[in-house]
C-alpha cells in the first residue's frame, strides 16, 4: 500500500513535533541537497512549526481559561518572572 502525502497525518505531541522540526532544520542547514528534496524538508517544516505554533495558542487559551480572579475567570496574559 502507498503512502498517500496528502492524507492528513496523526497529531503529534508538541515534544515530537519540535523535535522533528530541529532534525529538519539541521538537515536543511548541512546542505548539498538536491532540490526536490529541500522542498520537501521545507513544507515539511513549514507544517511542523504550523502544528507547534496552534499547540501552543490551545496551551495558552487553556492557561488562560484556568486564570481566576475573585471567584471569577479572567483572562490574563502569561508574564513570567524575570528572575
Amino acid at each position: 500500500m502507498a503512502e498517500n502525502p496528502a492524507a492528513p497525518q496523526p497529531v503529534q505531541s508538541f515534544e515530537s513535533c519540535l523535535d522533528e522540526l530541529e532534525k529538519v532544520v539541521k538537515e536543511l542547514e548541512a546542505g548539498d541537497l538536491p532540490l526536490e528534496r529541500s522542498l520537501q524538508l521545507f513544507e515539511r517544516g513549514m507544517q511542523l512549526s504550523d502544528a507547534c505554533r496552534k499547540q501552543l495558542e490551545e496551551a495558552e487559551t487553556r492557561v488562560d481559561m484556568l486564570i481566576r480572579k475573585e471567584g471569577k475567570l479572567v483572562a490574563e496574559p502569561f508574564r513570567p518572572e524575570k528572575s
